[in-house]
């Protein structure tokens, strides 16, 4: 196998890309074993991500966020990363360098239309579909550059999760 055969690789992309559906996929196609760091940070917390930002802030969740991706950097598994997990000072060359970053990109209708109003999301709470819409591309724009800055860059538009998975596979091999 190539390059997903010894180290970590990670997913990234916006919220409704498909990062946790893909990975387990992936995984499950490479016989890796397959990480959410959005859920490993839940865990650690014994609370949501939506309460941690609402409690502590982001830059707290950040900072529990860098430790989910240390705890996982060199080892081989499939990790799917929160949204703005790369777009951090310093994340986008240690992810780079523990692994195969791969971007899942994804229009910013097609992301509203699979997040829609979930309260899970609090980067959207308290939005309407406009607003929602807006703060989407808002942040594909501030996270753009560190997106696209991914060895592997695969569109999720009109494919199901088992062929994204495999056309990540396909790049990866």
């Amino acid at each position: 196998m190539g390059e997903g055969a010894g180290h970590t690789i990670w997913l990234v992309g916006m919220m409704g890309a498909g990062k946790s559906a893909v990975g387990r996929a992936l995984a499950a196609l490479l016989g890796l074993p397959f990480v959410d760091s959005d859920s490993e940070v839940e865990r650690a917390a014994g609370r949501p991500i939506s309460a941690l930002f609402e409690q502590e802030g982001e830059a707290r969740f950040r900072e529990r966020e860098r430790g989910a991706i240390e705890a996982w950097a060199g080892r081989a598994a499939v990790v799917a990363l929160g949204g703005g997990a790369i777009a951090q000072p310093g994340a986008a060359e240690r992810l780079a360098a523990s692994g195969t970053v791969v971007y899942l990109k994804t229009a910013p209708e097609t992301l509203l239309a699979r997040v829609g109003r979930a309260r899970t999301r609090p980067l959207l709470n308290g939005l309407d579909d406009a607003g929602r819409l807006a703060e989407i591309r808002r942040l594909l724009e501030e996270r753009g550059t560190a997106y696209e800055s991914a060895r592997i860059v695969v569109s999720t538009e009109d494919r199901d999760v088992a062929a994204v998975a495999e056309a990540v596979a396909e790049e990866l091999a």
